[in-house]
């Protein structure tokens, strides 16, 4: 162990809870992010020593990590000890873009076109290099950081080699990791190159406990492990065991954050955009406020926002009577523009609520209302307004849309939700499902959801609303921690 290391907590991810403007004149200007993990470490108090190792993702954290050394300045973090990475620009693209997003990303998700890609060659050779030691770098620090015995709790499929290279550092420390992201079953796992799928699954088998945000997941995972690597499989409790080691398997379903969410949802701003939306939106011939169905995505490949807007399509199409009394609130914010396969997806998600503007539209009628700007406030805005939450991705970890619109829905609100949401598991029986890749079924589903009556909506809203609270993200940290050191 390292002289002087006193943390007894850790948290290790790719993006930390503070960025880095770099101004002209040189100035950085912090910005905190939010979200789960910032709540938890906040919640356990400073007697822990908690310490937070992140990555330095641009210029001006990679700058404030130079000039700050191991620790960022507190008053930039909120008081949270920060420790950021200051990697070289090279190894950091080619680990976080070249493998965690442009590889690991795809195949958990089963995004891949099979036929044309992937290809793995000399190429990926270098950018898996990047990733080994992107990882290294994390294990290090996290090594120099920790106390004895201490708990480290690493997060995502961008670090699945530091439990391994971290407990042969470390052997004292009770290491976690948790999967953020779904995790494919092993005929499509297996589409890694063979070294490679191994390295990922010894890699998280370092830790004493891996979790996952579903049974689903957990079962890939174990399925994997099993038959990739000969693992062993044991069930009550959930474990794998491989090469002498046993690794603990749980499941926490991150829950939506309802104090702050309606407590945000319930400002001036959200009222504003709230003002601006139902003017967007319009009235019926019939004089009658307009339905709305609301989506709220980045623009990433998983989220099938093309299917669900050609699904509207449909329903306008098979359906008349809703041309005029529905608008689509269809907020699409762009995400990983610096890979060309997103910025093709954004720009075709554009091109569709166009068309279907262009098929159906008429004055003082635009069916698709399409924001791009990422709007927190209009967001929450659209979640007080929809009659009809539309949740329909290929496939996703969890999906916290669908849990944080019941919360904050003013009247009630249907949900139309894929089966290959994370979260279909705990909202399943108050949602209508679909099948994401059935564009009329959709259609379908979306109509149905549009006639249920206003008491049913208000009913089946306050029932998802408790489900989708069960573990709001402060527990949810706090329950991995506490099972970690049991």
């Amino acid at each position: 162990m390292a002289a002087g290391a006193t943390s007894q907590v850790l948290v290790a991810s790719n993006r930390g809870p503070v960025a880095y403007a770099l101004g002209a004149d040189g100035g950085l200007a912090p910005r905190r992010g939010g979200g789960g993990l910032v709540s938890g470490l906040s919640a356990i108090g400073p007697e822990a020593g908690a310490v937070w190792v992140c990555a330095a993702l641009g210029e001006g954290d990679r700058e404030a990590a130079r000039r700050a050394g191991k620790r960022l300045a507190p008053e930039d973090t909120g008081g949270q000890a920060v420790r950021m990475l200051d990697l070289a620009p090279d190894v950091f693209e080619a680990a976080y873009h070249g493998v965690a997003n442009s590889v690991l990303w795809f195949v958990h998700h089963m995004l891949y076109e099979t036929p044309l890609e992937p290809s793995f060659d000399a190429d990926f050779a270098r950018e898996w290099a990047a990733y080994e030691a992107y990882n290294t770098a994390f294990a290090d620090a996290l090594a120099e950081e920790a106390g004895h015995g201490a708990a480290v709790l690493v997060q995502d499929y961008h670090l699945t080699l530091v439990p391994r290279l971290l407990h042969e550092r470390r052997p004292d420390l009770r290491i976690g990791h948790f999967s953020h992201t779904p995790w494919a079953p092993p005929d499509y796992y297996r589409l890694l190159p063979d070294a490679v799928a191994e390295a990922v699954l010894r890699g998280i088998l370092g830790a004493d406990r891996a979790a996952f945000l579903t049974w689903r997941w957990a079962e890939a995972f174990a399925e994997c492990c099993a038959r990739v690597l000969g693992a062993e499989v044991r069930r009550e409790p959930f474990r794998v065991i491989h090469e002498g080691r046993t690794t603990e398997i749980g499941v926490h379903g991150l829950g939506a954050d309802a104090d702050f969410l309606r407590e945000r949802a319930h400002r001036d701003d959200v009222a504003e955009r709230m003002a601006q939306l139902r003017e967007q939106i319009g009235y019926g011939p019939d004089g009658a406020a307009r339905r709305t169905i609301v989506r709220v995505d980045r623009t990433e490949l998983s989220k099938n926002i093309v299917r669900g807007l050609h699904a509207y399509r449909r329903l306008l199409a098979d359906h008349p009577e809703w041309r005029e009394h529905v608008t689509h609130l269809a907020f699409a914010y762009p995400s990983r523009q610096d890979l060309r396969v997103y910025r093709d997806y954004t720009a075709e998600v554009a091109r569709v609520a166009e068309a279907v503007n262009e098929e159906f539209g008429v004055p003082g009628w635009t069916p698709v209302l399409l924001h791009v700007e990422d709007d927190f406030a209009r967001s929450l805005a659209a979640y007080r307004l929809a009659d009809v939450a539309l949740v329909n991705p290929i496939r996703d970890g969890m999906n916290l849309v669908a849990k944080e619109v019941p919360v904050v829905s003013d009247e009630g609100c249907a949900l139309v939700l894929s089966r290959e949401a994370g979260a279909y598991e705990e909202l399943r029986e108050d949602a209508i499902e679909v099948n994401p890749y059935d564009v009329t079924a959709t259609a379908e589903a979306l109509g149905a959801a549009l006639g249920l009556e206003r008491s049913v909506r208000a009913e089946r809203t306050k029932r998802l609303a408790t489900a989708a609270t069960a573990l709001p993200p402060t527990q949810w940290f706090l329950d991995q921690l506490d099972a970690l050191r049991a």
